[in-house]
């Protein structure tokens, strides 16, 4: 088991704090020493078995704690304590502080996870938050391109050198092979295939699979190679900032909205934007649902058949707008 060092920390939140380093990934652990000790402990063993057994990302993990937090902040410290009121109470609390239904939920999700671990680890006797239900959540249809618009992105970047180069690369790559953010910025060098015309990422819980990439995407690739050769900088990450070092997940998202803004998209739109795009385009061209999945990298097909829902309204839409009866029905 990996140990984690403390260390000083140095940001502004941290100040307050009590703070943990692990050297493997740098990943932070902010403990708040407005928590007793005790709880500071429970949490700091949480997140390692997160980390360390489940494979949870430095973002995920930051989150968890973020919850735990906010949670233990309404209720007090003591774990033992804890009763189904007492979460029921949090749930209200956060849901008249104006709170999103999918903000309340997760941090319901989080104080489950976190009372489960302990119940099984045997430091309370029941998990009273498993009996509060989670907020009833509006169902929202992903975001996603035309075909068109897609095009016109992936595009957009022009002219020569190391950036607008590189951007084209990423663009392209989001939408051929649906990657999630966090994987574009993990890729290292090595795990880009052009011969094959593959990718190795690495996704959520650190599980490993391969992609496919289509032949604009490729190109775009090879030639951002080129110009990353030229950059003569040691460094493992395949995306790079103008610096030689890995691109951030902000990083990304930031370039991805400029492009987007340049090209008139309006609205929420970001890296996952593309990631729908890519599991909608491929639907409506008549792939198999469990093919998307493997692509996309669900555990789930749940999570896959969201996409179903949102080909229906395509069809429905061009339905409407193609079809005589259609627009008779509409006088």
């Amino acid at each position: 088991m990996r140990s984690l060092s403390v260390f000083e920390p140095m940001s502004m939140e941290a100040k307050t704090g009590m703070g943990y380093y692990n050297p493997n990934n740098a990943i932070e652990i902010i403990i708040f020493r407005d928590l007793k000790y005790p709880m500071n402990s429970h949490i700091q063993n949480f997140l390692r078995y997160l980390e360390i057994e489940r494979g949870a990302s430095p973002h995920t993990l930051r989150a968890y704690r973020e919850d735990l937090e906010i949670f233990f902040g309404h209720i007090g410290p003591e774990i033992k304590d804890i009763e189904l009121n007492d979460i029921r109470g949090f749930v209200a609390e956060q849901i008249n502080a104006g709170h999103k239904k999918t903000t309340v939920g997760r941090r319901l999700a989080t104080v489950r996870s976190f009372l489960k671990f302990f119940y099984r680890e045997g430091h309370i006797k029941t998990n009273p938050a498993k009996l509060v239900p989670t907020p009833k959540l509006p169902k929202t249809l992903p975001n996603f391109l035309s075909v068109d618009a897609v095009f016109s992105l992936v595009e957009k970047p022009e002219g020569i050198g190391f950036l607008p180069v590189r951007d084209r690369a990423m663009l392209e790559l989001l939408y051929s092979s649906g990657l999630r953010v966090s994987e574009l910025a993990g890729l290292n060098a090595d795990d880009v295939d052009v011969r094959e015309g593959l990718v190795k990422v690495k996704g959520k819980g650190k599980k490993e699979r391969i992609v496919p990439v289509g032949k604009k995407a490729i190109e775009a690739i090879k030639t951002y190679a080129v110009e990353r050769i030229l950059l003569r900088k040691k460094e493992a990450a395949f995306f790079l900032n103008r610096n030689g070092t890995r691109l951030t997940d902000r990083s990304i998202r930031r370039i991805v909205i400029k492009y987007a803004r340049a090209i008139g998209v309006d609205g929420r739109i970001g890296p996952h934007t593309l990631r729908h795009t890519f599991a909608s385009h491929l639907l409506q061209g008549g792939a198999d649902l469990r093919v998307i999945q493997e692509l996309l990298g669900h555990s789930s097909l749940s999570t896959t058949q969201k996409y179903t829902h949102l080909d229906i309204t395509h069809l429905m839409d061009t339905y409407d707008k193609a079809h005589p009866l259609a627009k008779e029905n509409k006088k």
